[in-house]
């Protein structure tokens, strides 16, 4: 048999066979379709996603001031066929988990956070017009009834986040708010931070600034509170008013790097 019949009766069975999975899949699809009118990824109510990342780089305020990410690129496509950067990254910059190790001498490293920890029920805590007048304002116990009080017992395994209103300040001197001596953001009390771990089931805390304490802390009380009992802070989430106090589903992609302390984090809101 000539070489071009040889190819063209291999092409004619690659078609053939590509016709019977496309087929095949189609098949699949209403099947699927027929059995759920909506993604598995959307189950229980949740009918859109909403991405909780700001924008990684390094004009993104960190909370010493330096850079937290450079790139560079080692090979690049005109030269190389495909791109590649080198990354070096502060593990606590941008939208980022904050890993029981990071306070603790032998707490878990963000490989050993339970994967099912990483799904949880978002409860967000609305202190937004509070904090828009004072930039310490800090979530308090009476915050927290008073969202139980609307929105019923927080639920198992949940984060609970600090909505503050921070997160447009990210472009700008005003997210860390240096006067010179102390920065100045909201952040936890650390007597909400006890409140949450003794009466609750909550396993995250999150805000929308660069730390769980408020700026001007000097102590880092709800660090050294919360992280040592193998729960975890999540830090700069984004977005927040965008998705509801309670009923919201958090999907957090912590980074697995072995023995880590935390690192940045791309996290969404099934709502």
């Amino acid at each position: 048999m000539c070489d071009i019949c040889v190819m063209n009766a291999v092409k004619d069975k690659m078609l053939s066979r590509r016709d019977f999975f496309k087929a095949s899949a189609a098949v699949g699809a209403a099947a699927t379709l027929g059995a759920a009118s909506a993604p598995a990824a959307m189950a229980m109510g949740h009918g859109s996603a909403q991405d909780m990342t700001h924008l990684l780089s390094k004009d993104f305020p960190t909370y010493f001031g330096t850079p937290g990410i450079s790139q560079e690129q080692a090979f690049n496509f005109a030269d190389n066929g495909f791109n590649l950067f080198n990354l070096q990254i502060n593990e606590h910059t941008g939208t980022h988990i904050d890993a029981p190790l990071h306070f603790s001498a032998d707490g878990h490293s963000v490989d050993e956070i339970p994967v099912e920890q990483l799904v949880a029920p978002l409860c967000v805590i609305d202190i937004a017009t509070r904090a828009a007048d004072d930039a310490d304002a800090q979530v308090t116990p009476d915050d927290i009834k008073a969202w139980m009080a609307n929105h019923g017992d927080i639920p198992a395994n949940a984060c609970v986040a600090m909505h503050s209103g921070w997160g447009p300040k990210s472009g700008g001197d005003g997210f860390r708010n240096f006067d010179g001596t102390a920065m100045h953001f909201p952040g936890f009390h650390i007597e909400a931070a006890q409140m949450l771990m003794e009466d609750t089931g909550a396993t995250s805390l999150a805000v929308d600034t660069l730390s769980l304490d408020h700026g001007p802390s000097a102590d880092f009380a709800v660090h050294y509170a919360w992280l040592p009992t193998n729960r975890f802070g999540i830090e700069n989430l984004a977005n927040l008013d965008k998705v509801p106090a309670s009923g919201a589903t958090l999907i957090i992609g912590a980074p697995k790097h072995k023995g880590g302390s935390g690192g940045p984090a791309r996290i969404m809101a099934l709502v």
